[in-house]
């Protein structure tokens, strides 16, 4: 066999796992409650935000927030301070895509 399966738990409360953690790629999959967010921290490699569920309300930097929907993909730079919320929906369900795996990132 030469592929590798990864899976990810459904849930309808908050929920952080590491699903891959390798020498390529780091994917986490998250889910918010509303009025929940995750802590303020600087993007250690490379980030995709992936939504597959609700609004993100995505503060960068010192620039104002945008809401996100689900089925946007955003792009953070690498050393980017970021603050993501859930204020709308239910559930906030997202990957969070780091590339290369912030273990290997070299400047």
């Amino acid at each position: 066999m030469l592929e590798i399966k990864y899976d990810f738990k459904s849930s309808d409360v908050k929920l952080v796992e590491r699903i891959v953690n390798d020498e390529n790629v780091h994917i986490n999959h998250i889910i918010l409650d509303k009025g929940q967010n995750m802590p303020e921290h600087f993007s250690n490699s490379n980030v995709y935000l992936i939504i597959i569920q609700g609004e993100m309300k995505l503060t960068l930097g010192e620039q104002e927030a945008h809401d996100y929907l689900h089925g946007s993909i955003v792009n953070i730079p690498y050393n980017t301070k970021m603050f993501v919320q859930n204020e709308h929906s239910p559930l906030l369900e997202f990957f969070v895509i780091k590339s290369p795996n912030p273990k290997d990132f070299k400047q």
